[in-house]
């Protein structure tokens, strides 16, 4: 069995509700626009956020889960959809998980109108509920998100990144929505405040784990077969540059900063980059990074009792450093 189908395992008939419960949060009486999120909704990832609501409410809430889940569940889905749309017409992307994106197919002024119902969608779906504590975690989150994504792209610019100063934008702009996904489980069957927070670090650590992986993976590895340097073309700092940027001579030094900045399109000059972090030991920092993060996520869920929804969990934290793409 792939390790994804056995992670859903003990939230497969919360999983497939969800699905049913997650298109009708879509409708709406404009048919283009039911057209377009039908379009959406056939073209899903793994929902690995939905699934973090789901086995983290089960593992707090003695097994069980209510409607307040299955609405945390479809806002965090909303809000993510609605984030991807904008990214793409943001990153001028024609494809998305191998298909066309939506800005590709129907144009930029209308993927960013889809984005916007999306987002307005799930904020009254809390609003509606009077979900205003499960409002209030997602809200932090876009705002993080935000955040994170323009301290990138200032940080881009003069490519002054400190290892303090990535933590800081990974956190914000991937594990922020992780976290999101943990804390609203717990909260959404009215777990305490301090278990919600410990849910919500749970998550966090579990997002800048897998940023890490997928920093690792311009650096090639063995589903890819050879280095990308994408983020390298895009100006991207990201851990394994940083530490061999830290751990070089001032012309060493010189020589990569001018070679990410100027001849970031040269297919040479990236894999000479490539290189060179490999060889001051960048990737393996990382790894150990990565591993540390893991294992704190490990942790946090050593306190609760043996249950599926515990070994699911488990299951993900590994899945998400282990995974080949």
């Amino acid at each position: 069995m792939k390790i994804v189908s056995r992670i859903k395992l003990p939230i497969e008939k919360e999983m497939e509700l969800f699905e049913k419960k997650f298109s009708a949060s879509m409708t709406s009486k404009v048919s283009l626009l039911n057209k377009i999120t039908h379009y959406v909704v056939n073209r899903k990832g793994k929902q690995m956020r939905p699934m973090f609501v789901f086995l983290i409410a089960k593992m707090t809430g003695n097994g069980d889960v209510n409607e307040r889940t299955y609405r945390g569940a479809s806002v965090i889905e909303l809000i993510h959809t609605a984030t991807l749309v904008h990214d793409d017409v943001v990153d001028d992307s024609d494809r998305r998980r191998g298909f066309f994106s939506i800005n590709a197919l129907w144009k930029n002024k209308i993927a960013v109108l889809v984005g916007d119902y999306l987002l307005s969608k799930g904020l009254l779906l809390s609003i509606d509920n009077d979900d205003f504590d499960l409002l209030k975690i997602i809200s932090v989150a876009v705002r993080e998100m935000s955040e994170g994504e323009l301290l990138q792209i200032e940080k881009a610019r003069r490519l002054d990144i400190t290892e303090e100063i990535y933590f800081e934008i990974i956190r914000q702009k991937t594990a922020t929505l992780i976290a999101a996904c943990c804390a609203m489980g717990a909260r959404s069957v009215m777990a305490p405040d301090e278990e919600v927070e410990k849910m919500r670090k749970f998550g966090e650590l579990i997002g800048t784990a897998f940023q890490i992986k997928d920093d690792l993976f311009d650096y090639g590895n063995e589903h890819i077969g050879k280095p990308t340097g994408i983020d390298i073309k895009e100006q991207k700092m990201t851990l394994p540059l940083i530490y061999a940027l830290n751990n070089s001579t001032s012309e060493e030094k010189k020589w990569l900063i001018n070679s990410v900045k100027n001849h970031n399109k040269d297919k040479r000059r990236v894999n000479e980059v490539i290189t060179f972090v490999k060889d001051n030991g960048g990737l393996n920092y990382a790894v150990e990074k990565m591993k540390e993060y893991q294992q704190q996520a490990l942790q946090l869920l050593e306190t609760y009792p043996a249950s599926p929804y515990k070994e699911s969990l488990e299951l993900m934290v590994n899945y998400v450093i282990d995974r080949k793409k």
